[in-house]
């Protein structure tokens, strides 16, 4: 049993609520979160649940930094398809998918700064973000337009800018999802991934833009819940000691925070459940536990600071390794207030009159940017009278959620007033969806929006069938523009984010 140097039980288990970032349900601080932080919590995770405005969120950090002005406030705001700050709406901002194919890093920067600056001037200081993964495998089925592309270089140098603007805004960056997400098929959400690749391919691929995101001083990196054999044939990355502390804080030198994706995820809960999940991520390494995306409760806090708290008291966890992991959130704590600070003084960037939220229109400029355009066989005539839009809508992934609405249907209505839309998904029959979706346009021109319709036999097979019966109809594709151009004009947005919606529809009418 482990020698408890450190002594007193309080310390042990203010040190066990310090390595804990959890969620909550509301849009201001339950009592128990409050109550909780004035015990040692240093860490809140917020999601779009926590969300409805701006003002609202700001209202909401402060709340909470009155109980505890050193409090990290966490988020999952990458922009693109995963938002919180704009979940109801769709993001003012393309993700990197948009932002790769523009490949112009003094962009990304920009992009990634006035995103931090709107974080922070809500009070957020931690961002779950960039999504660093090299998208290697199109199937893909939870990264995707989250990664900024397949090519190694283009991704590395992209996650660089990105930590640099998100940091120069003050708000912390934190790379995922490591050691490398892009080459798996499986959803860690739903199962555990497994990537079978030799070292000599992770350290040339996957690692390359982690290595390029640590030097650059990302102050915190994720871990990711899969496995890879060749570094470690039992556990998955968040639990291994020989990937996180053997390879990414001896190897690669990261001495930032390291925090685990949520362990909530089935690839951890399912075979490890949350409480020996968490204590061993912290024994083999990482030094948040982040979890509260689907559990988000008291007891679920309780649960794990006991867990960790009895690891100790047993020996299974040594109080030196919990001691470290506190420490190093207490460090980026500081690092935040203090940036929080370095912002408020006289002669800094002042947004006075500003109201929360607002700001350049970088992320509409950066999403006009992104779209590629491919002509027809025949002329283009563009759109002038209220078109009928057809949207074809795979099942979103987790990460991404269904309640954030995405498309062109709403930025087409704003410039030509009459537009209608319907949605279609899969488990109906080719001719008769697209008998629906004919009917239903009478003699409005068609616009079908489509996500990775190379991962969905089923959309391939109306759009195919639909254009055939409609040769004018225009193709909006808002996923990883794999398949073959087709329609009267096909229109890439590389992302579904709200302004490549808009961007997408200025190119259907001709503005």
């Amino acid at each position: 049993m482990t020698t408890l140097v450190r002594g007193a039980s309080g310390t042990l288990t203010r040190d066990a609520l310090t390595v804990l970032q959890p969620g909550f349900v509301g849009t201001t601080a339950p009592d128990w979160l409050l109550r909780r932080i004035g015990e040692g919590l240093s860490s809140v995770g917020l999601f779009g649940r926590n969300i409805t405005s701006p003002r609202q969120l700001a209202a909401l950090t402060a709340q909470l930094r009155a109980e505890r002005d050193d409090v990290l406030v966490a988020i999952d705001e990458e922009g693109g398809d995963v938002t919180r700050l704009e979940v109801t709406r769709g993001s003012s901002f393309p993700g990197n998918y948009a932002l790769g194919r523009v490949d112009d890093v003094e962009l990304t920067r920009a992009v990634a700064n006035e995103l931090g600056r709107r974080l922070a001037e809500c009070g957020v200081d931690l961002n779950w973000a960039p999504s660093a993964d090299v998208n290697s495998n199109p199937d893909n089925p939870v990264i995707g337009v989250r990664s900024f592309g397949a090519d190694t270089a283009l991704a590395a140098r992209h996650t660089v800018a990105y930590v640099e603007g998100l940091q120069a805004a003050g708000v912390a960056a934190c790379t995922k999802h490591f050691p490398g997400h892009g080459d798996t098929n499986v959803d860690s959400h739903h199962a555990l991934p497994r990537i079978d690749v030799d070292l000599d391919t992770l350290h040339a691929r996957e690692l390359v833009p982690f290595r390029a995101a640590i030097t650059a001083g990302s102050k915190a990196v994720m871990s990711a819940h899969i496995l890879l054999p060749a570094l470690d044939p039992d556990r998955p990355a968040t639990l291994s000691p020989q990937i996180l502390t053997g390879l990414l804080r001896e190897e690669l030198g990261h001495q930032g925070l390291i925090v685990t994706d949520g362990m909530e995820m089935q690839a951890i809960s399912s075979a490890y459940g949350i409480e020996r999940g968490s204590v061993l991520a912290i024994a083999a390494g990482a030094d948040a536990i982040c979890v509260g995306g689907g559990l988000a409760d008291e007891e679920t806090v309780l649960r794990l600071r006991d867990a960790l708290v009895d690891a100790v008291r047993s020996g299974d966890l040594p109080e030196e390794r919990l001691a470290d992991a506190a420490a190093r959130v207490r460090a980026l704590a500081d690092w935040t207030r203090r940036a929080r600070g370095a912002a408020a003084e006289p002669g800094a960037a002042s947004q006075e009159g500003t109201a929360p939220g607002s700001g350049t229109e970088i992320g509409l400029v950066a999403a006009r940017r992104a779209v590629r355009v491919t002509p027809g066989e025949l002329p283009y005539e563009p759109v002038t009278k209220a078109p009928y839009v057809a949207a074809f809508t795979p099942v979103a992934n987790i990460a991404v959620g269904d309640e954030t609405p995405w498309g062109v249907a709403a930025e087409l209505a704003a410039l030509l007033p009459g537009t209608r839309t319907d949605t279609y998904a899969e488990g109906g029959d080719t001719p008769e969806m697209v008998a629906n979706v004919l009917e239903a346009a009478a003699d409005h021109r068609i616009v079908a929006v489509v996500r990775d319709v190379h991962r969905h036999p089923w959309m391939a097979n109306v759009l195919e069938a639909l254009i055939a019966a409609r040769p004018d109809t225009v193709v909006v594709e808002m996923g990883l523009n794999r398949a073959a151009p087709s329609g009267a004009l096909h229109i890439a947005t590389h992302g579904a984010a709200r302004v490549c919606g808009r961007a997408a529809a200025e190119v259907v009418t001709g503005r």
